[in-house]
């Protein structure tokens, strides 16, 4: 059985549904988009996805969307292969202060399109800060900063579309 608190201490962190804000930037430092979130990350015990990550976005506008990222484990890493991207994700055993997560992605059907992540956790566990790094063919485009707050651990009497929670 493929036990993430033991592999991956500093992912399993993360369990719970995380609510924040999601700001977009140009490679100058133009704010371009901005939407709330609700991330359900769930350590499933199920050693076919022992990682399952579900994005739940809102714009002011009204649109909505959600992201599922089942996951796989190999070797020290969750992997992300779905119909939007492939990556991974580690943790960055350097950091002695255990906070850091370290992710990898390409984008699928976005030729030259790829993102670095860094997830950075309080020591509290209660707040988390993301940021992404978008490249175009090696050259930096965008930066998403991600701020979130910890909600919950109970995942599971969330409800709603792919066993995600409840949307936002």
């Amino acid at each position: 059985m493929i036990d993430l608190h033991k592999h991956m201490p500093y992912l399993a962190k993360h369990d719970g549904v995380w609510d924040g804000v999601y700001r977009y930037y140009d490679a100058e430092g133009n704010k371009t988009d901005e939407h709330r979130s609700r991330l359900v990350c769930r350590i499933t015990g199920d050693d076919a996805v022992p990682y399952h990550q579900t994005n739940h976005y809102s714009w002011a506008d009204g649109r909505t969307e959600i992201r599922d990222f089942p996951t796989t484990y190999s070797f020290g890493r969750i992997i992300f292969d779905n119909e939007l991207i492939y990556g991974w994700c580690t943790e960055i055993p350097e950091d002695d202060h255990h906070r850091t997560l370290m992710l990898h992605w390409q984008r699928k059907g976005e030729e030259g399109i790829e993102l670095y992540e860094m997830i950075q956790l309080s020591d509290c566990g209660t707040l988390r800060n993301r940021i992404w790094h978008w490249y175009r063919n090696g050259v930096l485009v965008q930066r998403t900063l991600i701020d979130e707050k910890f909600v919950s651990r109970d995942w599971r009497k969330l409800g709603g579309p792919s066993f995600a929670g409840d949307p936002i």
